[in-house]
């Protein structure tokens, strides 16, 4: 990895030439520019990470480079100097994109600390662009989202499901999103252009829930005024999700199973039979095996809606995903509630990647909503998440070192299992150990 690139903007030798070694001697490469009009220039030829720029230049000032910095390249950051400076003039510069404003003299270490800060800032904001853009192609194939082994093996199943006309049984915790899936299995078969219809057995009662699948006529008990159809008759020719199926009654069962055998059924009160032509898919959170030992599910209805079995990961077995849900949830919630949020600091993206998620996809999308509502910031930080997630301590990783090993092959390991912690980022890794993200690089290469 090269070197950060700055390029210092003044017209005061001096302050280029002092500027420039302090910087060179940190590790940068630096870019030296007497005017706004030789440092746009600079700025044409790319690869420019940070502008420095002094506020009062002749020709192009430093207001007028800094606006035309942002346009043409956004992503370089820029830290506006000034010998004279003002609070006015901060905040002017503050309003037009700049990173910070440091009044000269500074400090060395003041410098420095800036330069850092606003080229973290920038690596940052790359990162959260980065996942936008991998969400954007990850959405455009559809509408569940993530690139883990185990969702990849569940829409492959998916994608060759889906256009048969085999009754599928979707299992996973709450909140996993298997009613994605099942709307996922709809849209790639044959009957996409017909109703998808969804009811949920676990939120009506009994008696209720019957009416609702199969319909009734007028007079057909207290209160039916008129004759309804049922959500059967409203599926025909679609698909009838059967949402937590493993709360279904022994007798609303029993009345399944007749349609699921024979494609056909009679309305509450009716005694013409109603035949439908209905894909059905059921979803639940509970082991319909067990439920059958227990007696509590019929062993004939689980093996018919057993034919094809899609099992939901939990988000933790999925780790890959949840920064691309989280991005995901980001855009989707700014957009509701009209914030301009830029994306989540690194604290914010390393707890939410640590956080074991009990209640997995809905329970992320809650804290990103929670977070873009709450957050006084461009960027979402762990203050923002609920408590339960900023504030939860980390797995905390032992790395085990046996006594007489050499100091040498201690920081090799160390250096080793932290990189593999940080999947690979080194100026993470560097941050956790301590020490520069160049040293890393120079111990990598020894």
């Amino acid at each position: 990895m090269t070197e950060p690139t700055v390029l210092v903007a003044d017209d005061e030798i001096g302050v280029r030439e002092s500027v420039g070694r302090v910087l060179r001697h940190e590790g940068f490469r630096v870019i030296p520019a007497e005017d706004g009009d030789a440092a746009l220039a600079a700025l044409r030829q790319g690869g420019v990470d940070l502008l420095l720029a002094d506020l009062r230049m002749p020709g192009l000032d430093g207001l007028e480079l800094l606006r035309a910095a942002k346009l043409l390249t956004p992503e370089v950051e820029v830290v506006v100097l000034s010998g004279h400076g003002t609070v006015q003039e901060a905040v002017a510069a503050m309003k037009e994109g700049a990173y910070d404003f440091l009044t000269k003299p500074f400090e060395r270490a003041q410098l420095v600390r800036t330069v850092r800060q606003a080229l973290e800032h920038r690596a940052l904001l790359l990162k959260n662009r980065n996942l936008q853009r991998r969400l954007d192609e990850l959405v455009g194939a559809g509408e569940i989202i993530g690139e883990s082994p185990a969702i990849r093996q569940v829409l492959a199943l998916v994608s060759q499901v889906a256009p048969t006309a085999a009754t599928v049984l979707i299992q996973g915790e709450s909140g996993t999103g298997k009613e994605l899936v099942a709307r996922a299995l709809h849209e790639g078969s044959p009957r996409s252009g017909r109703p998808f219809i969804r009811v949920n057995c676990a939120a009506l009662p009994e008696t209720l829930l019957e009416s609702e699948l199969f319909g009734y006529e007028r007079g057909a008990f207290t209160g039916a005024a008129a004759r309804k159809e049922g959500r059967f008759e409203l599926a025909d020719g679609g698909t009838l999700l059967l949402d937590e199926a493993g709360d279904l009654t022994a007798a609303t069962q029993a009345k399944l199973l007749r349609v699921l055998q024979e494609g056909e059924f009679e309305r509450l009160g009716a005694t013409k039979t109603v035949k439908v032509d209905v894909r059905l898919v059921a979803a639940t959170n509970q082991n319909l095996a067990l439920l059958v030992k227990e007696r509590r599910f019929r062993e004939d209805l689980y093996y018919r809606l057993n034919v094809i079995t899609i099992e939901i990961p939990p988000l933790r077995e999925r780790g890959e995903d949840i920064l691309l849900l989280a991005g995901h949830f980001l855009r989707v919630h700014a957009a509701k509630n009209r914030r301009d949020i830029d994306g989540f600091t690194e604290a914010a993206l390393a707890r939410l990647r640590a956080y074991p998620w009990p209640g997995n996809v809905r329970e992320l999308e809650h804290a990103v909503e929670r977070a873009v509502i709450l957050t006084r910031g461009k960027m979402i930080d762990l203050g923002d998440l609920p408590p339960a997630v900023g504030q939860a301590e980390p797995a905390t990783r032992v790395v085990p070192i046996p006594l007489g090993m050499p100091l040498d092959e201690v920081e090799q390991r160390l250096i080793e299992e932290t990189l593999r912690l940080t999947k690979g980022n080194k100026e993470l890794a560097a941050k956790f150990l301590g020490i520069a993200s160049r040293t890393i690089y120079r111990k990598l290469k020894e």
